[in-house]
């Protein structure tokens, strides 16, 4: 008998679901030695952040590229754009390169469910404000109803990431 240290890989991560153990143990030493994880390209969650990326940056240039005709109301709806971007890379970065793996002292799907909860209230109140004062020029009305698209796209986020880490952990109380 051995009375060693052990090391217990659970699969569970902020990507999705929980491997089974038997494809864990197998698999670990060829996915750690990966640099990018190949399937979040192609899994639900990252191509939602690609569209959403691509929403919000058409948004951004639509607003940029027009004459404006409140400051206030699209400069806000400049800098939240960039903003949610910005940290909507950020967590498309953290999940390629799995740096939720080395960086466990985060709780990384509450606070990438907390960016889309706050970011999304603050694009949905810039888009409104866009519209409002967009007076038909089709460059501002291109760039809010891009954000209403990103708006609705950081919905199904919060809806997929609310769904799988609250409904997952529920019913597995229960089995």
């Amino acid at each position: 008998m051995s009375h060693g240290a052990r090391v217990i890989r659970t699969g569970v991560s902020s990507g999705g679901p929980a491997a089974p153990p038997a494809a864990t143990a197998s698999s670990s030493a060829g996915s750690d030695a990966e640099l990018i994880d190949g399937a979040y390209f192609r899994s639900c969650a990252g191509m939602l952040k690609v569209a959403q990326m691509i929403s919000l940056l058409v948004g951004f240039i639509s607003v940029n590229s027009s004459p404006w005709t409140n400051y206030s109301a699209y400069s806000y709806f400049q800098i939240v754009t960039l903003c949610d971007l910005v940290m909507i890379l950020f967590f498309y970065i953290i999940h390629i390169f799995r740096i939720y793996r080395k960086l466990t002292c985060v709780s990384w799907p509450l606070a990438e469910f907390l960016h889309y909860l706050i970011g999304t209230i603050l694009l949905l109140i810039a888009s409104i404000a866009a519209a409002s004062k967009s007076y038909n020029l089709t460059g501002l009305v291109a760039g809010a109803t891009f954000g209403f698209l990103a708006t609705i796209l950081c919905v199904l986020s919060i809806w997929s990431s609310y769904k799988v880490s609250c409904i997952t952990q529920s019913t597995s109380k229960y089995h």
